[in-house]
């Protein structure tokens, strides 16, 4: 994902909107939204087959590029290598880039191959990691939400927006690669709601994870929607973690906002 972009017309964009609830969580009264804040991946589409994808065009290059790790790696020792860093690297939570990066290189090292062909496999995993399947709602309910209110993506993840072709739709743009901490963290989304000019209590953000998303949102003072697309995420839900609204597509979510 790209760093915070212009929000210029954010004005025009600003028109209050009451809210009205699709499935209620808690006490609560209607409240004005003046700005979005939105997840990306498992939100706008699903995350894992588009990484399963991006591994496989990494695996495909190894063969190519570096046969000695194919070899002696198949595609499944190159997700637990993946996960070996993840757990050795706490402090790169952050930045999910910097974890792929280096188990691409651990895996180049530990087959013999070059390993300055590091950032060449990792442009092509990230190449084809921008490669999603949206869900069916996301582009009609982009449009609509875009027209009325500004957006700003709020993500961990490292999608590009501008080489997805969704950039337009967006105001700007908060990842916790480039902020430097991930969500739950409050600062991440004090920084959106600082990106859009908006005091937090005035923005909804809207999220799959209740934990990540709706719980962060919550405690930095937000409003919270919980996009529930499967019963079993539903599933997951903590009496002590209440969005406002629950919602089963962002079409829903459109049509309670009255865009």
């Amino acid at each position: 994902m790209t760093g915070p972009s212009s929000i210029q017309g954010f004005y025009r964009h600003s028109a209050n909107c009451k809210i009205k609830s699709i499935i209620l969580m808690g006490k609560m009264t209607p409240t004005t939204v003046k700005a979005i804040t939105l997840d990306l991946d498992d939100t706008l589409w699903p995350i894992w087959p588009t990484i399963q994808r991006a591994e496989q065009h990494l695996y495909n290059w190894m063969s190519q590029r570096a046969p000695a790790t194919a070899a002696t790696t198949s595609l499944e020792g190159l997700r637990t290598l993946r996960q070996q860093v993840e757990t050795a690297h706490p402090q790169w939570k952050h930045d999910l880039s910097a974890y792929r990066r280096e188990a691409i290189r651990l895996a180049l090292r530990q087959a013999g191959d070059d390993e300055s062909l590091t950032e060449e496999g990792f442009s092509v995993f990230f190449e084809a990691r921008q490669q999603v399947d949206l869900f069916d709602d996301a582009l009609p309910a982009l449009e609509r939400l875009s027209a009325r209110y500004p957006l700003i993506a709020l993500s961990n993840g490292n999608s590009d927006l501008q080489r997805m072709g969704l950039k337009h739709y967006f105001q700007a743009a908060v990842s916790a690669q480039n902020f430097g901490v991930s969500k739950p963290d409050k600062r991440i989304f004090h920084e959106a709601a600082r990106v859009s000019r908006q005091n937090a209590a005035d923005i909804l953000h809207v999220g799959d994870d209740l934990q990540l998303d709706v719980s962060g949102a919550l405690q930095a003072g937000m409003q919270t929607a919980w996009v529930v697309r499967n019963t079993a995420q539903k599933n997951t839900g903590s009496q002590n973690v209440q969005p406002q609204y629950t919602v089963t597509d962002l079409l829903q979510l459109c049509d309670a906002l009255g865009c």
